[in-house]
């Protein structure tokens, strides 16, 4: 950015030029000079003056060919030419405006003259400047943008693969964190967990064609998915017609076995309304749900093209067992979840069970229903 604008004068006769020179020096303008045409294309290359004052006759090449030079080339085109000429060559100034000159005096000038002309036309060039740079500002906002919407729309397409392959709330902080993060990381921490599986699809699988089983599994899922999701559950895997579920982690929340109980429930009455629909469709198909609380290992298992994020301990083979107890329409969660969710739901004890893989029995509570109050809660 200049202080001054630059006028780039041509003229073959010295003096005409320091004519020239003094006029406008006094104005406050910065002055170059060139002897010929020839000279002048090239400083006008080099320099890209803000006006040019230009002799039309010249030796070897006028300034009808230099303003067309000039005139044609893309980077130069915008810079106001004023042509200078004789009285005696109204032709020759006729060709300099056809050939792109955008003023002419007639020499001799008056010095007002000169001095108003060149306002003028610097005038227009300023506004010309002003506006190719804020076209140039708003192209490189545009591209700014686009780049911006690019990063978007691969970041939403990253988050959507991953949202495919983790639970919502893991690709979400993934997404927000840049890429592998913390919570990846091998932790400890309390949860419940919530096991449900299908009774008799087993038995229904051997009989029924690949596509029944299927769309029996679609359905399932379809119908448990959108619950899961909603009670802000971490479904860590499927297991066949199995789920496992689990609260509190990677995202705390103050009441998971509350959250895990409810999620049950809806679960336990949208798949008996598919259970009506099997049953006339000839399937006999059950459901039950296990429920534990205690303290699990999470972070990330497996091997690099497939990971999973999973929670280790005895807390979900305790939930795995219950539902593996649990008969059709059953919710069995240990005494630490049943005392947790009393207020939400009511439960019945069963007495103690001793479950596979646990050196004593525990006691198990069946959970019958919400409460009146924790229905609408």
């Amino acid at each position: 950015m200049r202080d001054r604008p630059l006028i780039l004068v041509v003229d073959d006769i010295e003096e005409n030029i320091e004519i020239v020179r003094v006029r406008l020096e006094a104005q406050g303008y910065e002055i170059e000079t060139a002897s010929n045409g020839r000279e002048a294309v090239e400083k006008a290359d080099r320099l890209r003056p803000d006006l040019i004052l230009l002799d039309i006759m010249m030796p070897e090449m006028d300034g009808i060919e230099v303003t067309q030079r000039l005139k044609g080339n893309e980077a130069l085109r915008a810079i106001p030419i004023i042509l200078l000429t004789a009285k005696s060559s109204i032709k020759d100034v006729v060709a300099g405006l056809d050939a792109g000159g955008d003023d002419y005096l007639t020499k001799p000038f008056e010095p007002a003259t000169l001095v108003a002309r060149v306002r003028s036309l610097l005038r227009i060039k300023t506004l010309y400047d002003t506006v190719q740079a804020q076209a140039s500002e708003l192209a490189a906002l545009n591209q700014h943008l686009e780049d911006r919407v690019e990063q978007q729309v691969q970041e939403l397409e990253r988050l959507r693969d991953l949202r495919r392959f983790l639970p919502p709330q893991i690709a979400d902080m993934i997404a927000s964190k840049g890429g592998q993060a913390e919570i990846l990381q091998h932790h400890r921490r309390e949860i419940v967990v919530l096991f449900c599986d299908l009774r008799g699809f087993t038995r229904f699988a051997e009989i029924a064609a690949p596509e029944e089983v299927m769309d029996l599994l679609n359905a399932y899922h379809s119908t448990l998915g959108p619950l899961i999701h909603e009670a802000a559950g971490t479904l860590e895997r499927f297991t066949g017609d199995g789920m496992m579920i689990f609260f509190n982690d990677p995202i705390p929340c103050p009441d998971p076995a509350a959250r895990a109980v409810k999620l049950a429930i809806a679960m336990r009455e949208h798949i008996q309304m598919l259970a009506r629909d099997w049953q006339i469709r000839g399937y006999s198909i059950g459901f039950g749900i296990g429920i534990a609380q205690g303290y699990a290992t999470m972070g990330r298992i497996g091997f690099e093209g497939r990971f999973d994020y999973a929670a280790i301990g005895t807390v979900t083979n305790v939930a795995a067992r219950l539902c593996s107890e649990a008969r059709d329409g059953q919710i069995l969660v240990t005494q630490r979840v049943a005392a947790e969710a009393e207020n939400l739901a009511a439960s019945t004890s069963l007495g103690d069970f001793n479950l596979k893989g646990l050196s004593r029995p525990i006691p198990i509570y069946n959970i019958e229903g919400l409460r009146p109050e924790g229905a609408s809660a």
